[in-house]
């Protein structure tokens, strides 16, 4: 049975079938149905996060919302990528990523491209979320993978993945760059897991399409949904989580990843030049 399903049975009454020119006394026959009926997801008591949205859609109008949405991971790696105070080089100059908005000019991997989406999360602790699921936020210190990377010391949360382009990364995937989440970075020295102390936001950053930037010297990716099956979801889980980008019609408009990624597991940790 799927999530948000429950299962209700009806007692239903058919008379027999009667063939012509005959009689029956028997009583009328029972039969036991089962139907599914649908269950808000809010019927799971779930505790919520506070999610802001700034976009711009594909006519260049300009807009903003704050939904409550499950705290889970689906939602938050979404919106947990950036700490405040990341720097992100636009066409302008660097910017604090808590001073973007949408329709600046940020300089990426491939070029300029127009920044379309900011979605911003707040951890707070002691909240229900935070006590059921609580988040953690990784302090990269500077000059971890070399010199400039990162300057200065740079904070992101548990949804960032960092582009892994060390030479040894054709040896063993394969390919010339892999995305690696920050997580498994953790030793104490380069890289601290922190737990926050007092409320606090997050970001993340999205494009038309999936790309890498720099955020204090180190290229980190955009948003990027991943390789979500909509069928495996239920159906108003995704209709919330598709809300939260109101410049994508359904999740494959996010197009491709620019990058492979690879989970804890295959991560490698080497990020020298």
């Amino acid at each position: 049975m799927q999530c948000g399903q429950t299962e209700r049975l009806l007692r239903m009454t058919y008379s027999r079938h009667v063939l012509p020119g005959t009689t029956t006394d028997a009583p009328p026959t029972q039969w036991t149905v089962r139907r599914r009926a649908p269950v808000s997801p809010r019927a799971e008591n779930r505790p919520t996060r506070r999610f802001s949205v700034q976009w711009i859609d594909r006519s260049g109008q300009f807009d903003d919302m704050v939904k409550l949405a499950p705290a889970i991971p689906l939602f938050e790696s979404a919106f947990c990528a950036l700490g405040r105070g990341t720097l992100i080089p636009t066409i302008d100059g660097p910017c604090a990523v808590e001073d973007l908005c949408p329709g600046m000019l940020v300089e990426t991997s491939t070029g300029l491209a127009p920044l379309v989406w900011i979605g911003a999360m707040t951890i707070a602790p002691g909240s229900a979320a935070q006590d059921e699921s609580p988040l953690r936020m990784f302090r990269i210190a500077a000059d971890a993978f070399g010199l400039g990377r990162p300057m200065p010391d740079l904070l992101l949360g548990p949804g960032a993945r960092l582009l892994n382009r060390n030479p040894s990364v054709r040896t063993s995937h394969g390919t010339d760059a892999i995305l690696e989440p920050v997580a498994p970075m953790a030793d104490g020295m380069s890289v601290i897991e922190i737990t926050p102390v007092s409320t606090i936001q997050t970001y993340h950053l999205g494009f038309l399409s999936h790309r890498t930037f720099i955020a204090n010297g180190v290229e980190v990716e955009s948003m990027h949904p991943g390789d979500i099956n909509p069928n495996r979801i239920d159906p108003p889980m995704m209709a919330h989580y598709l809300s939260l980008f109101p410049h994508m019609r359904q999740i494959s408009d996010f197009g491709r990843l620019a990058f492979p990624r690879v989970g804890p597991q295959a991560q490698d940790g080497v990020f020298a030049a």
